[in-house]
């Protein structure tokens, strides 16, 4: 079937790299003659798609107003699963709204329940090509939003260090990570958190502890200043020592079924807090570092910070950008050549590679075999520190772009 018209559809969050996507799949559709549109507000937009009156089209015009370094979508979002809307004839419904205006496929970005999605849809004869999407990095593949939130969580946490260090804090840093761990782990490393913790490693808030005491304590002691802090990253799913769930589950679920969590932050600062109490030493190092004052000033502060959607808002990073444009691009070429059903995993030298969208969207969680690497480096993860057992292994590396 030759593809005349495609239309572009970003669903689920939203995070950094989206707009460059929209771009990538609006200028290569130019470049092929082919005429590109987008669906507003991602499936609940297909759904609807029927009812509209028209549909914006990616002109070159068009595309000059949509900046690749913004976060966000163009094209909007929404959490819509099409299973779960209350409609038998739901799927005649969007196919009758894709002929309404001519649409022969569809390029659509988004995560692993966007990515069912699109299972279901190409099961239904609609051609759809995915562009993998996640600021959770929880793909099988890279996904548009990784780098970005990453960055912005290593910025917010060296920003908490600088307050952290005039008033001798504790400071916890609560980001996103239902089930993987893998943008606490990379934001906490870059920003040099002392404590990362993350869903695949149950926490025991003693070993968490015994680390901030030994840490914050000498830092603030050995400081000419009396000054110090301590930082922990900590993601929104973590699990207590038996392997349940510490998050707050009163903010219902999504349209997806997922409970929102919350309460990740606070619990931290209240395991803490409730050692600090009851630990007979703080007292001791509050009066060597002159802190202390009876009745007002008795045992350091610990704050927790939870910037939410700040961490997906804002701005795009360079590697984002570089790879929503040719994964947006390479869509397009494989949908002009019939090959739905799938997603783009990247573009290496001439080659789009792709694969099944059923295998990308197998949840890949955080390799555990990595963490005592860092644990020898001094990083409290909250269980007992592990020895790092190197395997050495030369490899002969391939030529391939630098970024």
């Amino acid at each position: 079937m030759a593809i005349r018209k495609i239309g572009v559809i970003t669903s689920g969050g939203d995070c950094g790299g989206l707009n460059a996507v929209i771009k990538g799949v609006g200028l290569m559709a130019n470049s092929m003659g082919i005429e590109a549109v987008i669906i507003p507000n991602g499936y609940a937009g297909l759904y609807n798609l029927v009812e509209m009156q028209g549909l914006t089209r990616l002109t070159p015009g068009r595309l000059l107003e949509i900046e690749a370094g913004n976060a966000g979508s163009e094209a909007g979002h929404s959490r819509v699963k099409i299973k779960k809307i209350n409609d038998d004839k739901r799927y005649e419904r969007i196919k009758q709204g894709l002929a309404k205006f001519g649409i022969d496929g569809l390029v659509i970005s988004g995560g692993d329940d966007t990515g069912s999605v699109i299972v279901d849809l190409s099961a239904q004869g609609i051609p759809c090509v995915h562009v993998p999407k996640t600021m959770d990095l929880d793909l099988q593949s890279y996904s548009v939003g990784g780098d970005s939130a990453v960055n912005r969580i290593a910025q917010f946490m060296r920003d908490l260090k600088t307050t952290g260090l005039s008033h001798n804090r504790v400071v916890v840093l609560e980001v996103f990570g239902r089930y993987a761990g893998h943008t606490a782990l990379r934001g906490g490393l870059a920003g040099e958190a002392d404590c990362i913790i993350i869903p695949e490693i149950p926490v025991d808030f003693d070993i968490v502890y015994a680390h901030m005491k030994k840490v914050f304590f000498k830092r603030v002691l050995d400081s000419d200043v009396k000054k110090g802090t301590y930082a922990i990253v900590v993601a929104e799913g973590i699990n207590d020592a038996k392997g349940q769930a510490i998050s707050d589950k009163s903010a219902g679920v999504d349209a997806f079924g997922h409970v929102k969590l919350a309460g990740a932050g606070k619990y931290v600062r209240k395991q803490l807090e409730d050692r600090m109490k009851n630990d007979p030493d703080v007292t001791d190092f509050m009066k060597k570092s002159f802190m202390f004052t009876p009745g007002v000033y008795e045992s350091p502060e610990i704050r927790e910070v939870t910037p939410g959607h700040l961490v997906r808002s804002g701005i795009s990073y360079a590697y984002d950008i570089n790879f929503g444009l040719r994964t947006g691009a390479a869509a397009v070429m494989l949908l002009a050549r019939n090959v739905t059903g799938v997603t783009v995993v990247d573009v290496n030298d001439r080659k789009i590679e792709y694969t099944d969208t059923a295998q990308v969207i197998k949840q890949r969680t955080v390799d555990l075999n990595e963490i005592a690497l860092y644990e020898t480096l001094g990083i409290c993860f909250g269980r007992q520190p592990q020895k790092f057992e190197p395997e050495l292994e030369k490899k002969e590396l391939p030529i391939t772009r630098c970024l």
